[in-house]
């Protein structure tokens, strides 16, 4: 078997050789600091991203198969981006800037946890029809000028990515990026702006949840099109959502607002999928995400990624015995054990044991591997992992 065929029978609960073993990307600093060591080349530092060529080759030098969130992606974002832009430098270095998104944040140099957000451009209605409704409206160009990993070199999608794509030949799993429909929006905001909002002015929150899920749909609905001109099914093994919308004490908006304001939009876009055969979708959201689970399985959404253990000790078993076999999962691998050593991480893959016995589960590491990782660690956990459930 290989990895694509091995990830299709474990979460279809059918028989399969061995677990695939798989990881979430890195971050920057982590791959700074192993170029320091050695152990890459300060160019595939520079490279690296989720599922490019970079990826796979230190994925295989640490025994990794592959990137879950390795995906053709329509671009859903804001196009033309909000140009970034230092506004204020202070005399410790640190600054001011306004990013892609429109949010003024406090960079430092020497800082690696996401940057203080100062104040946000889209604040009402007037920031919303004038500077961010224009940027999110349909066209061909975001699927067609989209990027296609095509055995292990980035090609535009109307420069051999699609024929590429029709083929379906790939070796690992392969998924469809099909947007963001919360997160999204709670970057532009910020959590208070977007708490407010709500309260406030919650037909302007819900025309911006309806203009970004048409957005995804349209995009989304092109790309399935234009790859599986008479209809279907589709090459993709999986679609996969990105939303980060909870942390360590649960979600960021209320689960029935959730389920109301966006909960319908999620069960379009998976329906559509569904149309084309791709039957795994997976969402990516960081946090506690347990009072949200039963919205995205009401609306399509089976697959619960990266399900971080973190504090609040995430897994999929509750889950599984309350919502049986139908929720499905990726993720849930403790990854400070990178930081410790081999019994810790020895013990981890113990605590995996029975998960991985309930079916329909592939271990993760739950998020990207911290700079506290070691590149050894990482290594004995590959080779543990093989040896455990090979």
């Amino acid at each position: 078997m290989n990895n694509r065929e091995r990830t299709h029978a474990i979460l279809h609960y059918e028989s399969y050789d061995r677990m695939p073993v798989v990881h979430f990307g890195y971050w920057n600093e982590t791959l700074d600091k192993w170029a320091a060591e050695g152990h890459i080349t300060e160019e595939e530092a520079r490279a690296w991203g989720d599922g490019n060529p970079t990826d796979a080759k230190i994925g295989a030098r640490l025994g990794f198969d592959f990137n879950w969130n390795t995906c053709y992606a329509p671009a859903t974002r804001l196009i033309p981006p909000i140009r970034r832009k230092v506004i204020e430098v202070f005399p410790d270095g640190s600054r001011h800037v306004l990013d892609e998104d429109g949010v003024i944040v406090l960079e430092k140099d020497d800082a690696t946890s996401i940057p203080k957000e100062i104040s946000h451009t889209l604040k009402d209605r007037a920031s919303w029809e004038e500077v961010f409704r224009p940027k999110l409206q349909y066209h061909i160009e975001r699927v067609t000028r989209a990027w296609v990993n095509v055995e292990g070199t980035m090609v535009r999608f109307d420069q051999g990515g699609l024929d590429y794509l029709r083929q379906g030949v790939w070796i690992n799993p392969y998924g469809i990026h099909v947007g963001s429909l919360f997160g999204v929006i709670r970057n532009w905001l910020g959590i208070v702006p977007l708490s407010y909002m709500l309260a406030d002015d919650p037909d302007l929150l819900q025309e911006i949840v309806d203009t970004v899920a048409e957005l995804c749909y349209q995009s989304a609905k092109a790309t399935l099109e234009l790859v599986c001109p008479d209809g279907g099914p589709a090459p993709f093994d999986f679609a996969h959502f990105w939303e980060d919308i909870s942390f360590k004490s649960g979600p960021l908006i209320s689960p029935r607002t959730f389920r109301r304001m966006v909960g319908p939009h999620y069960k379009r876009i998976t329906e559509l999928v569904n149309h084309y055969g791709i039957d795994i979708v997976s969402l990516d959201s960081d946090g506690d995400v347990t009072k949200l689970v039963p919205v995205w399985l009401d609306n399509g959404v089976n697959t619960m990624f990266p399900i971080e253990v973190g504090t609040w000790r995430s897994s999929i078993a509750p889950w599984r015995e309350k919502y049986g076999k139908s929720l499905l999962g990726v993720g849930g691998m403790d990854k400070v054990v990178f930081s410790r050593d081999y019994a810790a991480i020895d013990a981890e893959i113990e605590r995996l044991k029975p998960l991985v016995e309930l079916g329909g589960y592939i271990p993760c590491p739950d998020h990207r591997i911290a700079p506290d990782g070691k590149w050894e660690n990482v290594q004995y956990y590959c080779e543990k992992m093989r040896e455990t459930f090979g």
